[in-house]
């Protein structure tokens, strides 16, 4: 099992890709630590309530997991919203929604984590990005703003941390059949399917997957990546 007896921090895990990545990782070995703002899907793992834009909850959150399990070995960065409209009719509202869950929530949870791994020597941080926040798509300046970011941090922090044994890598996902995409008309979804070499949409658990490795030890050379899990899409 290749994250054996690792403690592990999920956020957005109650669902879709945080969900899946959550059980991966349990059944590499890891001790998961299931976040979220409702935690109603994360039965079976030590599970915490969590709003990523509250700096003070993150903060009571990650002290609490390091007081119980004494070191914090990986944090997936998976939460994340959506509030679409094209740049004319987007509202500040909209805008900031967005870029607070999945741009300050990301800041505020790695820098939560930073000093306990840059005292063990070790960890690893991924975030959650987006072949949105690589090509840009209609209809989403506030997310692909927000992924753009995610990979500046990513970028950013692994040359902070590196020396410090931390790995910081990013995963941006295609378009995968999470709840995210309920709200969207199957002929929309029809024509996402189109774009995509591979002609179908990905599955939480092959973005599960992609993170589990980068946790490992199989990764021990990778730092500052993005790895797109796409199909092949470009948007």
């Amino acid at each position: 099992m290749r994250l054996k007896d690792k403690v592990c921090i999920i956020t957005g895990a109650a669902q879709g890709i945080g969900h899946a990545t959550a059980e991966k990782f349990a059944a590499e070995g890891a001790i998961v630590i299931a976040c979220d703002r409702r935690t109603e899907g994360c039965n079976g793992w030590e599970s915490h309530t969590l709003d990523v834009t509250d700096r003070e909850q993150v903060d009571a959150v990650m002290a609490a997991v390091k007081a119980k399990h004494g070191r914090i070995d990986v944090l997936v960065n998976n939460a994340g919203i959506t509030k679409d409209a094209r740049l004319v009719k987007m509202t500040t509202d909209q805008f900031d929604a967005v870029i607070d869950v999945n741009l300050r929530g990301v800041f505020h949870c790695a820098q939560a984590v930073a000093d306990t791994m840059v005292a063990q020597g070790s960890g690893v941080i991924l975030n959650a990005s987006s072949v949105v926040g690589i090509y840009g798509n209609f209809g989403q300046t506030n997310y692909a703003a927000s992924k753009f970011g995610v990979i500046g941090f990513t970028k950013t922090w692994s040359r902070e941390l590196g020396p410090k044994g931390v790995r910081v890598n990013a995963v941006a996902p295609g378009f995968i059949e999470t709840p995210i995409l309920g709200t969207i008309p199957d002929k929309v979804m029809a024509l996402m399917r189109e774009q995509v070499p591979l002609k179908r949409l990905g599955k939480p658990q092959e973005i599960a997957a992609v993170y589990a490795f980068l946790a490992s030890d199989e990764a021990s050379y990778i730092n500052g990546a993005v790895i797109e899990v796409s199909g092949g899409m470009t948007v």
